[in-house]
């Protein structure tokens, strides 16, 4: 869910990208996508490998992680390539 609005879905897989490399630069958090996985397969729009994203303190899952062992995020799509990071949901434990 959502941690800006708990009650909205962050979307699904045609959503989600592996962004594994994260940095924090001037106290902002910013990751680059690192999903080599085929988008047709996932059917999701190709976002390019490198992409440096901006992650917003609201689009932080904070209360949860997932056990994939990659930090995923999930985009919002537009008429010109990808609008918004919705949700960043970084690694715990499997």
């Amino acid at each position: 869910m959502r941690p800006d609005n708990p009650t909205v879905s962050c979307c699904g897989e045609a959503d989600a990208y592996w962004c594994d490399d994260v940095r924090v630069r001037n106290g902002r958090t910013y990751c680059r996508i690192t999903d080599t996985r085929p988008n047709e397969l996932l059917g999701r729009r190709p976002v390019d490998v490198g992409t440096e994203l901006y992650i917003p303190d609201r689009a932080v899952k904070w209360d949860e992680g997932n056990p994939t062992g990659h930090v995923i995020v999930f985009l919002v799509h537009g008429l010109g390539g990808f609008k918004a990071v919705v949700c960043f949901v970084q690694v715990t434990g499997a």
